[in-house]
């Protein structure tokens, strides 16, 4: 029982250390970052009391060390250096490999413990003030530094007056609007406004709309909306163009108050607008219970401190003795509405912080794919039967449950999607480390760390994105003093950018370095023999050239490359997961490549179709058109597999003759038209029959290793159709000579 409860604090200290690793590299770029200073001394305290809970005592003792060094960083008394981060770097790293032994093996780490403890103590060299970091103190030891400290907390007293119910005398148009609460850079929970909006009484004049703003800012999270309609003149006195609202607006939102005032950014000129936070949850725990309506009304201006002590004492409802005592209804329906918002939008913070995420392994998620793969062969098989018997109630259900099973499947799939910034984030720390390795500036931006990817096809991604990066580090971006003759910034750029494009994701890597040398490419290929000296070449063919087996620029082998395994594992990996590479160069600007690759790897869209007997599936995403094709019109071509498409010279490959299929061919055939590697290719097939929802089957030992083929799915019929990977059959066909350039 213990061994699964450890199993369970690994993994949790597992994403605690690599959140540390992320907080610890931004803050060596903000060392003044109070809010990164406490996020990491909040992590290292966790795993300091959850190791010691679960029997990791060498973990625990190493980690309070490092904590109490933490702290004084906390306080103020040690300023943050690149040396500190580089140590608490190590020391993270140090952790996270105690946690991959049993916790009974902790003691043979005691000597590296014991020397990183030491690192740190010699390093304590406090300063006076934050802001004086160039003046060196006297060291002092830990204990010195990190005394106790007891934290006082302070309870804020409320008032106890009653809360009524909202039942105003005056009708008023109250609007209540549930929408997302999009995620900024602005809040890390979300805030509450409150907007005080009075439209000029022109407004309509210019085309403007206040409902649209209205509109614009329940996009931006909830908003609660009351109207003030008492300036509406009657009938006789109504100027039609002219606008006699105004509104008070609460919203709750994780945007910025710069954002929310730029609604109304074209008529703040015309208009009386306040923008003023109300509330700020403070940490994850934060009382739902907001202020009493009397604090409100005194908060607002609306009513006197005295006023409600005096009304306090009767035994009726607050908001009726006010009224009594002639305050304004609307101002004490505008409360009131303030009131309910606020809690209503505290106890949902609640909810989601208290039931945000529960962690199931992937083991299991893997067995859910695996039923909903059968489930939707199931429901195939359930289409295919209503069709041939042609009942009207069975095809009903049958409708019906390929609706359900799609559902299911989607939802199923999106469990396994997680952001690509998972892996993103780990690079940072790659290129801080290779830059100090290389002796060279780099700074790594990433874009698009939101787009999901299937957590399977993450894991195989890692890989290739190392190698391109060191690829990119070490042979794409200059040394200082080249940057700075070739007058470019000292600081060389890595982008790393993930975006979404259709059933696809491309993850690009760009630098801004020399570019490729294709001179030297081609000379190193033809002294390895790849190429015949002189052999005429395209840019894109001696690009080509990088991708073959152990090839090799470098002159000597260092840690970083010169070994020949780097862009043919890349390549390898990414049609492994039926992907595409390209690279892009310009000399003196930099380089950059694109990885394009399925979102899963599990159940796709596909397209079926069938050639002589067999059946065989397209990866949907990869399917451009579809053209008819004399039969005739391929015999007169003879062995010049190409066709005129749109303006354009289209070569084909039979699958016929590739898969040796026999029987007769149609006088009407279809050409599948992919793209691969930049160019349309066609397929000749015998029939097209329509989208299958595809269940990826892994092909038996035997077959595994069949060039032109990824996998197998069950048609409803029972029978087997083979998925066709693109990609393979493409370089296949080029190397035996189908494809003529």
């Amino acid at each position: 029982m213990l061994d699964k409860f450890q199993d369970s604090f690994r993994e949790e200290a597992y994403e605690l250390l690599n959140d540390l690793e992320r907080i610890l590299l931004n803050l060596e770029d903000h060392p003044e970052s109070h809010e990164d200073i406490s996020a990491v001394f909040r992590v290292m305290h966790t795993v300091k009391g959850s190791a010691g809970m679960f029997g990791f005592a060498e973990v625990a003792r190493f980690a309070h060390e490092v904590e109490s060094t933490l702290d004084a960083v906390r306080n103020g008394k040690i300023p943050v250096t690149p040396q500190l981060v580089s140590l608490t770097l190590d020391a993270r790293d140090h952790i996270r490999e105690m946690l991959q032994e049993p916790a009974s093996a902790g003691s043979k780490f005691t000597a590296i413990s014991d020397e990183l403890i030491e690192r740190f103590r010699n390093h304590v060299a406090p300063v006076d003030a934050p802001d004086s970091s160039t003046v060196q103190a006297p060291e002092l030891s830990l204990q010195e530094l990190t005394g106790e400290q007891e934290e006082a907390t302070h309870q804020q007293g409320a008032s106890q007056v009653d809360t009524p119910h909202a039942d105003s005398p005056q009708a008023q148009a109250v609007l209540s609007v549930n929408g997302g609460l999009g995620e900024t850079k602005d809040h890390v929970h979300p805030v509450t406004y409150r907007i005080s909006f009075k439209p000029g009484e022109s407004i309509f004049l210019n085309g403007t709309n206040p409902v649209l703003l209205l509109d614009e800012l329940a996009e931006m999270g909830e908003l609660s909306a009351i109207a003030y309609t008492e300036a509406i003149q009657p009938l006789a006195r109504l100027e039609p163009e002219n606008c006699y609202v105004a509104w008070d607006l609460l919203l709750t939102t994780k945007k910025g108050r710069t954002a929310v005032r730029d609604v109304f950014m074209f008529v703040e000129d015309d208009s009386e607008l306040s923008v003023e936070i109300i509330d700020e949850p403070e940490g994850d725990e934060h009382d739902p219970e907001y202020r009493r309506l009397g604090q409100i009304l005194v908060d607002r201006g609306f009513v006197e401190a005295g006023k409600i002590e005096s009304v306090a004492v009767r035994q009726q409802r607050l908001g009726e003795m006010l009224v009594e005592d002639g305050v304004d209804p609307r101002r004490i329906e505008a409360a009131l509405v303030e009131q309910e918002h606020v809690e209503r939008s505290r106890k949902k913070l609640q909810n989601e912080l208290s039931s945000a995420s529960v962690r199931v392994s992937s083991e299991k998620l893997d067995d859910l794919v695996d039923l909903v793969g059968e489930l939707v062969t199931l429901q195939a098989r359930l289409t295919q039967t209503a069709v041939h018997v042609g009942h009207s109630g069975l095809t009903l259900i049958s409708e019906s449950f390929d609706r359900l099973a799609t559902e299911l499947r989607d939802n199923t799939m999106s469990l396994r999607m997680v952001p690509i910034g998972t892996t993103f984030s780990k690079f940072k720390r790659l290129v801080r480390d290779l830059s100090h390795e290389l002796g060279k500036q780099v700074e790594i931006e990433t874009v698009g760390a939101e787009t999901e990817l299937d957590k399977s096809v993450i894991d195989r991604l890692n890989d290739p994105l190392v190698h391109l990066i060191r690829n990119s580090m070490d042979h794409g971006i200059e040394k200082p003093a080249d940057r700075a003759a070739a007058a470019k910034p000292i600081e060389a750029k890595i982008l790393l950018k993930a975006e979404h494009s259709g059933a696809t994701v491309v993850v690009t890597v760009e630098d801004d370095g020399a570019g490729l040398n294709r001179e030297r490419i081609r000379a190193r290929a033809e002294q390895r023999g790849i190429i015949a000296p002189g052999q005429e070449l395209t840019d894109s063919d001696i690009d080509e050239l990088l991708f073959a087996p152990g090839f090799s620029t470098s002159e000597n082998v260092t840690s970083v490359s010169g070994r020949g395994v780097g862009m043919d594992v890349v390549r390898r990996e990414i049609e492994g997961l039926g992907g595409t590479v390209a690279i892009h160069s310009t000399p003196g600007k930099g380089t950059s490549i694109q990885l394009v690759i399925p979102l899963t790897l599990a159940i796709i869209e596909g397209l079926l179709v069938r050639v002589g007997e067999a059946s065989y599936v397209f990866p949907l995403s990869a399917v451009g058109e579809c053209i008819e094709f004399s039969h005739q019109e391929r015999l007169n071509n003879g062995k010049r597999h190409f066709v005129a498409n749109r303006g354009e010279v289209l070569p084909y490959l039979v699958l016929r003759d590739v898969f040796s299929v026999s029987g007769n061919e149609p006088e009407i055939e279809q050409i599948v038209v992919v793209s691969s590697q930049g160019e349309d290719i066609g397929f000749v097939v015998d029939e097209v029959i329509g989208d299958h929802q595809t269940v990826i089957k892994n092909l038996g030992r035997l077959y595994r290793h069949i060039e032109g083929i990824s996998g197998a799915t069950i048609l409803g019929d029972g029978s087997v159709a083979l998925i066709l990977d693109v990609q393979k059959l493409c370089s296949l066909a080029k190397r035996e000579h189908h494809l003529s350039h």
